[in-house]
């Protein structure tokens, strides 16, 4: 199952999503996500977006083709082993609304039967880590801003040390100055460990800042695959629409993310 360092962790080989209806939801993608990037997946709503993000955890399966991760098929996997070795964060966070933010952070490695006291440490580390108060540990989601509550989700998609996050534009639903905050302190914090990580948004800014690839997503297929400098310098007509309505459009955090 393990393989050499360069290889993939994720790799989409001439995958299709169907649905009932025979619509096509993604097709024919080829992809691949290296280990350690952020592989960001930009488009309009409906693009494909999403579901790609939901094949690689087997929220969905294919119709056709093969999804892997860390070079086993998904459907090869134990779905409850496949699902604890990857981190899922959503733009709404799903706490639950009844845990403290403690037992939150904690429930995967209580499922994981860790023993009590390493789940103690992990909590405090992830607080820390996460830019959050010790004093939050014992309140509930409700008792949070927005902000608090997407870094505790985070927090939770960290907990039993994960090799891939899949982040669904978790920061979609927050003020714009705590958004560009949250995206800072996340590229900081992938910096410093390096997961796989796959990012859907639909905002280019946020693509620019975090992605170490931008792969463009449109009516279910990739259109292309650039790392952010070469996305602003491409020359395929549905980039270069996005990278001039990007130019157009006033930037709230100056050249942030250049």
């Amino acid at each position: 199952m393990k393989s050499g360092h360069n290889s993939a962790a994720i790799h989409f080989q001439h995958v299709f999503f169907r649905v009932a209806s025979g619509q096509e939801l993604v097709r024919d993608l080829e992809l691949q996500v290296h280990r350690g990037e952020t592989l960001v997946l930009l488009g309009r709503s409906g693009s494909g977006k999403t579901t790609t993000l939901k094949l690689i955890n087997r929220l969905l399966t294919p119709s056709s083709g093969e999804v892997q991760v860390q070079g086993r098929s998904t459907i090869a996997w134990d779905v409850i082993l496949l699902r604890r070795s990857i981190g899922y964060v959503i733009q709404d966070v799903g706490l639950f609304p009844h845990f403290t933010v403690e037992r939150n952070i904690a429930l995967v490695p209580k499922i994981e039967k860790w023993p009590e006291e390493r789940i103690q440490h992990r909590v405090s580390e992830l607080l820390q880590l996460t830019g959050l108060d010790a004093k939050l540990a014992s309140r509930y989601p409700h008792e949070l801003s927005g902000g608090q509550r997407q870094r505790v989700g985070v927090a939770r998609a960290l907990a039993a040390d994960p090799p891939i996050l899949l982040m669904d534009e978790p920061f979609g639903a927050l003020d714009p100055l705590t958004r560009v905050e949250l995206q800072r302190e996340f590229r900081a914090l992938q910096q410093r460990l390096q997961k796989t990580v796959v990012f859907v948004t639909h905002d280019m800014r946020e693509a620019l800042m975090l992605g170490t690839r931008i792969a463009l997503m449109e009516s279910g297929r990739m259109v292309a695959m650039h790392t952010a400098d070469d996305f602003l310098e491409s020359r395929e007509p549905l980039v270069r629409a996005y990278v001039e309505a990007f130019r157009s459009t006033p930037n709230l955090a100056g050249d942030e993310c250049a």
